[in-house]
């Protein structure tokens, strides 16, 4: 992979366009979590020093091209400026003179690019417009990279384009852990249906060592493998496809470690009375609601064999207790490896950052995507429209 970066650009006196993700989580007006602003200010702060003037092009919400007030960007002002340490100039339609007019220094937010009917179109016109408004187009909202998008894609071809700093990290770790990764590598897929990660465990048997299956997602496997799994949440219609992926991990030389054994309960709720069988042994009344301790033990002895490792969903019902179990002591095992240094981990995924931060491991990891889609389009092999057209 090979782009250009912040490093690679005169920005001196010139118009930056920075597409960033702020498409934060507010309740009653207020940002409640600006770790996705926050994410952006090594970015803008670097353009600023260099001597360019960042214009912030970003969505919110899903206006469907329509104009719809409580999608504004404009709720998202206080925490920028806040977080930026410094006023941000706050425009509806932008004009090129307008821009060339702000004095030195100043950072400039757009309003709702979905707000147009042609941004997730990808419309030339759009992109010729925004392209008129800048002399440079960075991107730095990797978790925007799987949108063909005018603000993502269109724009990217019509000025010279460069990766910001969080976007550069981004595609650095990702490209640690699978495009030219040391061996060996796990993986851990978790999550509660196989039809949803098709794409992902297919492309991941042929680039991986070893691949940890979680979640619903390994009960299907098992009973792919004839078990009897009880009241499991599992997608028994997708036996067939469970074992053409066991087969092909076969072929491919990559060892699909699933539960060998369980914990389960005959309620979905915390604290619910439990027991843990061996994975052939699930009582007809009850679900498999976690992996079991000697399941937790094979993960976490391949994981101190290993060098990297991917992580995407929870092994078990993480939400509640003590059905987290497996997931907080494999994310713990795997945060004291890359303390250590001997493992680089990368993890991903909204429900993988959620049991990553229960289990109090997240910190550690070598780097946590919150890219969520572009993430797993990654995982699963495809190439992204805002990546490619940086010259990844």
């Amino acid at each position: 992979m090979a782009w250009k970066t912040l490093d690679d650009m005169d920005m001196a006196d010139k118009i930056v366009l920075v597409r960033v993700d702020i498409n934060v989580p507010v309740d009653n007006g207020q940002v409640t979590d600006d770790t996705r602003i926050q994410r952006i200010i090594p970015t803008l702060r670097d353009i600023l020093a260099a001597g360019g003037t960042p214009v912030l092009l970003a969505h919110f919400g899903r206006p469907k091209g329509q104009v719809v007030p409580e999608m504004s960007l404009r709720i998202t002002l206080p925490a920028l400026e806040a977080a930026l340490g410094q006023s941000v100039t706050f425009v509806e339609t932008p004009d090129r003179a307008a821009l060339d007019a702000l004095p030195k220094g100043s950072v400039v937010l757009v309003e709702n690019t979905r707000f147009s009917p042609m941004e997730e179109k990808n419309d030339p016109k759009m992109a010729e417009f925004l392209a008129s408004l800048g002399d440079i187009y960075v991107n730095d909202a990797f978790s925007a990279a799987h949108r063909a998008h005018a603000s993502t894609e269109g724009v990217a071809r019509q000025l010279p384009a460069a990766a910001g700093r969080l976007m550069a990290a981004e595609l650095e770790a990702l490209n640690a852990a699978l495009g030219t990764p040391k061996r060996p590598v796990v993986a851990v897929v978790g999550g509660a249906k196989v039809s949803t990660k098709l794409d992902l465990l297919g492309n991941l048997v042929s680039k991986v060592d070893h691949l940890v299956i979680g979640g619903g997602m390994a009960n299907t496997f098992l009973a792919a493998q004839g078990i009897d799994v009880g009241k499991s949440l599992a997608e028994h219609d997708m036996t067939d496809t469970a074992r053409d992926i066991l087969t092909k991990a076969a072929d491919a030389n990559c060892e699909i470690i699933l539960p060998s054994d369980v914990v389960v309960a005959r309620e979905f709720k915390a604290n619910a009375e439990n027991e843990t069988v061996a994975a052939d042994a699930c009582p007809a009344d009850a679900m498999i609601l976690d992996a079991g301790p000697a399941t937790v033990d094979r993960i976490t002895k391949t994981l101190a064999s290993a060098q990297t490792l991917i992580w995407n969903g929870p092994l078990g019902a993480f939400e509640i207790p003590p059905f987290d179990a497996a997931t907080n002591a494999a994310a713990t095992a795997a945060a004291e490896l890359t303390a250590e240094g001997t493992l680089i981990s990368v993890a991903g995924g909204g429900d993988t950052v959620a049991a990553l931060n229960v289990a109090g491991a997240a910190d550690k990891f070598t780097y946590i995507s919150t890219a969520g889609g572009a993430f797993l389009e990654w995982m699963e092999g495809k190439d992204l429209p805002g990546v490619t057209v940086l010259g990844g």
